[in-house]
């Protein structure tokens, strides 16, 4: 009789032991198992890397609260058990979900102070069994550190995408979002950016909104080239300082001096970010009486330079069936007048085909006379970001182009073996001096053939970073397009282009995790309704009420004996 209590006895001090030894182990050794199939809620290095950093609290107010539709309570969810990683990795990241529109007396100062900080809201209609209403929702987070304050976006923008698709899209970028924006604020700038200019490259309020959202990252400012017909050595020096270098839609020729300043820039580790046109067409030239403009080839004398690198821009014109529309007036004029849309075929919509993390799940970029790209066999690594879709084709200049062109029939022989030409390319390698076994234009002693590891991105398009203008002369949102309403993803991609070339933390490389998000089925549900329902709540219930009658029946029966 003594020796079962003295065996319980041992095995309870053994199990208290166990117990208490896990869990003094656990207060040195920190481990969170992660039991998704996609590894969802599993930190990148990367973003631990970036916790690390945080030493001071950082407060993250999120606003994706309140009465929300079945798409958004998802992405609140995940957005909810992300931030909570977050926290546990760090617990100075202090986390609270706000509803701009729960007070109603109060909500309309909510959503005006919301505007000004630039948290626009969307508005959804929310059908219910065919009943459909009006939803205002605010998907943004705002985190706040050390006095400095950023936005992070929850919902991503994707053209043409159902809530749905934006949702799964928008949950695949989460930990990025969230990861970039703590970055910006906790982190202090380092990298430099260098705006070029002397030949004619785009002026300041025509790249105003790329400007502005670089520097909330980086350190930037404008380099202009002039200098290098007195002091061509002192403007490589200075040029050095930066890290990058932006060539924004140049449209006079460069000199030899100017291009070494350059290639010596690259081949001695600096990054390059090119936007080049190499043909003379402007849309704002098309909209006069005779709605037509030549277009005609441009020499910028910088064709022997991209050929060294691996890549040439050829003066011709992409014509793509997947344009972007344009309103025109149809009808007779005056108070007959009507605008119609039509397919600007001059204009592609592109959506990236890629995997890499640069274009990765972006939505339509819009382009404006894009020229062609050729890829060449030089030991340079290239990979093509954007291309034309498969029915597009080259038109070789000059050529008229004219407005009258939206009217014009056409069929699919008409691309065969044509389209799917690039327009965006990154190059990654050793690059070789262009000036290599040439004469140089200016004595340098520092220079050398082939050098560091560099990387640089080519677009065949100067417009792709250019914000449009209100009536009133203020930039507006890059890539929203005044004339069709729309909003493309220029300005992701090209904020993207920057953080890659410039990124030594992997921080881009986030946006290539891939998640798997099953969601609800509403057209399915709402088909099988009634069956739905009892499924999801007539079935627990039965199975409850029957395991209560049996578990009773047995019961009884066992001990009426």
């Amino acid at each position: 009789m003594r020796a079962f209590p003295l065996k319980n006895a041992k095995s309870l001090l053994i199990t208290v032991a166990i117990v208490f030894l896990i869990n003094i182990i656990s207060n040195f050794v920190f481990h969170r198992f992660d039991l998704t199939q996609d590894h969802r809620y599993t930190l990148s290095p990367t973003t631990l890397k970036i916790l690390k950093e945080v030493k001071n609290p950082l407060s993250i107010k999120v606003y994706l609260q309140g009465e929300l539709p079945a798409e958004f309570k998802r992405l609140q969810m995940e957005s909810k058990q992300l931030l909570e990683e977050f926290q546990a990795y760090n617990s100075n990241i202090i986390i609270e979900f706000v509803d701009p529109l729960e007070n109603k007396d109060e909500s309309m100062d909510n959503i005006k102070e919301l505007y000004r900080k630039g948290l626009t809201p969307i508005n959804i209609t929310v059908d219910d069994k065919g009943k459909q209403s009006q939803s205002m929702v605010f998907p943004w987070a705002i985190a706040v550190y050390n006095n400095k304050e950023v936005n992070i976006p929850l919902l991503k923008n994707i053209m043409g995408a159902s809530t749905t698709q934006k949702v799964i899209g928008s949950v695949q970028h989460l930990e990025y979002s969230i990861s970039d924006g703590i970055n910006k604020i906790s982190k202090d700038k380092q990298k430099k950016v260098a705006i070029i200019k002397g030949n004619g490259e785009l002026q300041e309020r025509h790249i105003a909104k790329f400007l502005m959202q670089v520097r909330e990252s980086y350190f930037i400012g404008p380099f202009t080239l002039d200098s290098v017909a007195k002091n061509p050595e002192g403007t490589l020096k200075s040029l050095q300082n930066y890290d990058l270098a932006v060539i924004a839609k140049p449209t006079e020729a460069f000199t030899d001096e100017e291009k070494m300043v350059l290639d010596q820039f690259i081949i001695h580790g600096g990054k390059t970010l090119w936007l080049i046109d190499q043909v003379n067409a402007e849309m704002d030239s098309l909209y006069n009486p005779s709605g037509a403009t030549l277009a005609f080839p441009k020499d910028l004398n910088l064709n022997d330079m991209f050929f060294k690198y691996g890549v040439r821009i050829n003066p011709d014109l992409v014509k793509d069936e997947q344009g972007s529309p344009i309103k025109l007036a149809s009808g007779e004029q005056g108070s007959g007048t009507q605008y119609q849309d039509f397919n600007w075929k001059f204009a592609p919509q592109v959506y990236p085909i890629s995997k890499h993390p640069i274009v990765k799940n972006l939505g339509g970029i819009k382009f404006d006379f894009a020229n062609a790209m050729d890829t060449l066999k030089n030991g340079i690594k290239k990979t093509v970001l954007l291309q034309s879709s498969s029915y597009s084709k080259k038109i070789g200049t000059p050529v008229e182009i004219n407005l009258n062109m939206v009217s014009e029939q056409t069929a699919p022989t008409d691309y065969l073996n044509k389209g799917n030409i690039p327009l965006a390319v990154l190059l990654e390698g050793s690059f070789h001096s262009m000036f290599e076994n040439r004469v140089l234009p200016f004595g340098d002693k520092s220079f050398v053939t082939n050098g560091k590891e560099s990387k640089m991105i080519v677009i065949a398009d100067g417009d792709i970073i250019k914000n449009q203008l209100d009536k009133a002369g203020q930039p507006i949102e890059l890539g929203y397009d005044q004339r069709s309403g729309n909003l493309y993803d220029n300005k992701d991609f090209m904020m993207n282009c920057v953080n890659y070339l410039l990124d030594d933390t992997g921080l881009i490389n986030i946006r290539s995790k891939d998640l798997d998000l099953p969601l609800l089925d509403k057209e399915k549900v709402y088909e099988n309704y009634t069956f739905t329902q009892f499924l999801t709540i007539g079935l627990p219930i039965l199975i409850l009420l029957l395991f209560g009658f049996g578990f009773t029946f047995l019961r009884k029966r066992k001990y009426s004996k």
